[in-house]
Order: C-alpha cells, then sequence, then structure tokens
C-alpha cells in the first residue's frame, strides 16, 4: 500500500484507459492514499482485524462517492478482503483471482511466490490460488527474510538496487529448481525491482494484471 507502487496503478490506470479510447481520455478514479506507517505498524502488530475495519470504512466511503468498484491496491493487504467485501455493494476485485486467471491461461499449474512475510508465510493467498487449480510454493525461510526486507527496507522506500535485484533473481531461480514453472511478483512494489530478462520462467507481474482486469472489468 505504499504510494510508491500506487504511482504505478495509477499510471498504468490512465495509459490503459487511453489507449483504449484515444485521444485525452484518462481514468475517473476516486482514490484512497493511506498513510502505509499506519498499515505496516497495524501488520507488524498482526493486528489484521483492525487493519480490516480500516479498510472496510474507506472502501464504504468510496463507494459512497460514487466508486463502481473497489480495487485494493496491494496483495498483502487481500489477507482482510472478506470484511471489505461485506461493508460494500459493490465489486472488490480480488488480486489473487486476476492473477490465477492469467496463470491458468499460460497452462501454467505450479508457480513460486514472492510477497511480503505476510504474504508468503498466511495461507490466505496460496489457498485461493489452490482453488482456482493453481499450486504455490515459496521460498525458504532465509530467502523469505531477503525478499521481505527488500521490500520493506528498500522498494516502499523508492530504492531500488541491482544488488536487491541480483538476489532476487537468485531466489527466483532456487524456486524454479524447486519445480515453479513460472513466478507470481505477488507484491504491488516488486514490479520496480524485477523484469522478465531477470527471470528464466513467465513473471505475473500482480500489479499490472490487477489494473489492467479492472480496467477490463470497468469497460463491460
Amino acid at each position: 500500500m505504499s504510494w510508491e507502487s500506487t504511482v504505478e496503478y495509477y499510471r498504468l490506470a490512465n495509459e490503459l484507459v487511453r489507449n483504449r479510447l484515444g485521444g485525452v481520455h484518462s481514468a475517473s478514479i476516486l482514490l484512497d492514499s493511506m498513510n502505509f506507517a499506519v498499515m505496516e505498524k497495524l501488520q507488524s502488530a498482526g493486528k489484521w482485524q483492525e487493519a480490516g475495519t480500516m479498510l472496510a470504512g474507506k472502501a464504504s466511503a468510496l463507494e459512497a462517492a460514487g466508486a463502481d468498484m473497489i480495487v485494493l491496491c496491494t496483495n498483502t493487504m487481500h489477507i482482510v478482503a472478506d470484511s471489505i467485501e461485506r461493508a460494500v455493494k459493490i465489486p472488490v476485485l480480488h488480486i489473487v483471482d486476476a492473477t490465477s486467471a492469467r496463470i491458468t491461461q499460460a497452462g501454467l499449474k505450479r508457480v513460486g511466490l514472492l510477497g511480503t512475510a505476510f504474504t508468503m508465510e498466511h495461507s490466505f493467498y496460496r489457498d485461493r490460488l489452490s482453488a482456482a487449480g493453481v499450486e504455490a510454493i515459496v521460498p525458504e525461510r532465509s530467502d523469505q527474510a531477503t525478499v521481505h526486507r527488500i521490500i520493506y527496507e528498500e522498494l516502499v522506500r523508492g530504492i531500488v538496487s541491482d544488488e536487491s535485484r541480483a538476489e532476487y533473481a537468485a531466489i527466483m531461480e532456487r524456486l524454479v529448481e524447486a519445480g515453479a514453472q513460472g513466478i507470481i511478483l505477488g507484491c504491488t512494489e516488486i514490479e520496480m525491482l524485477v523484469t522478465p530478462a531477470d527471470s528464466t520462467v513467465p513473471l505475473f507481474p500482480t500489479t499490472q494484471i490487477h489494473i489492467e482486469t479492472a480496467v477490463e472489468h470497468a469497460f463491460h
């Protein structure tokens, strides 16, 4: 939920709408950009119910302001997606559903999952993928710690380094060796660091997939 990846959501949404409609068209967006420090504190304390209540309130406010669909611009906080869905009558476009659809379209069954420690350790993400027929494997513990550290100490602060890119590439290759046919970039900030050139298997960039799916839904 850092503004670093929110910028990407906003840019992609506007580019996709312009590409569809041409001219100077842009996306009609209601954006609640949160103070990430508040959410990070709740995450670290394991206060998921409190975080869910906060996000549900924000979703409800967006609905009241005229939103037709909710897009939660983060992977980790889909851990409380149910709380948000209960708070609104409009659709909540789940990031895992959008991603699993792309994986299925690609004909893959087993993928590696990179994300925050919360996304890799909790089962909410892997369970939803499994329900769609996709098995997700996560890095070993030491690699999980590296992935999480780079997200919170670098990416959410806008720091992108070649050294960290190389670390991610090595971790992804170990997942491939463990049987991954593709890699989910399951944290919206990871796309700032990793590109297809860094992987020997297909990547599934969740920020891009999520907003592409949202724009597709908005036009139907």
